[in-house]
């Protein structure tokens, strides 16, 4: 069988809450990738706002053409109450129509979590989202020696790069 190799980027950021005396905790759960980052600071965002399944599911939409992340993601977050990003990822993917994700890479710009120590865990998670080898799923991560907004610590950014593979129509 032949096979047509598509690639698309997709991108993402949120900004840490702002935090008036007794409102919020200064801290939090902060989910990446689907994993949960205790003691993070929170996301400014209608969703859980997951900037990496937020750039992976606008990095699909580069492939189909069909944005998920707008009036979607927004009928489903404030009519339907699903805040989770696994659930936008889903109704990406279900718009690949037979097309299969084989390479997916992350790169996060921030200086807050430090994401060292859940890099594995990330990648194993978007690797059962997706149904692909953890191997094919990678993870950097930078504070942009702090000359951006992102690595100064004011929020997160992510950018997601993705190889797809579609069966060739003859």
């Amino acid at each position: 069988m032949d096979y047509d190799y598509l690639f698309a980027i997709g991108q993402d950021s949120h900004r840490f809450r702002s935090y008036q005396e007794n409102e919020f905790a200064p801290e939090g759960v902060q989910k990446l990738g689907g994993v949960m980052i205790q003691g993070a600071p929170l996301l400014e965002a209608n969703s859980d706002g997951d900037v990496l399944l937020h750039a992976l599911t606008n990095a699909i939409s580069g492939i189909t053409g069909v944005n998920i992340l707008g009036a979607k993601a927004d009928e489903m977050c404030l009519s339907q109450g699903i805040t989770d990003s696994a659930e936008y990822l889903k109704e990406a993917l279900n718009h690949l129509h037979g097309s299969e994700i084989i390479h997916v890479s992350f790169s996060v710009e921030c200086k807050t979590p430090k994401l060292a120590s859940y890099i594995y865990d990330i990648r194993l998670g978007v690797s059962v989202l997706l149904g692909i080898p953890v191997e094919s799923v990678a993870l950097t991560a930078t504070s942009g020696e702090g000359l951006s907004a992102y690595g100064r610590g004011e929020g997160i950014m992510a950018i997601c790069a993705i190889t797809v593979r579609k069966a060739r129509e003859v």
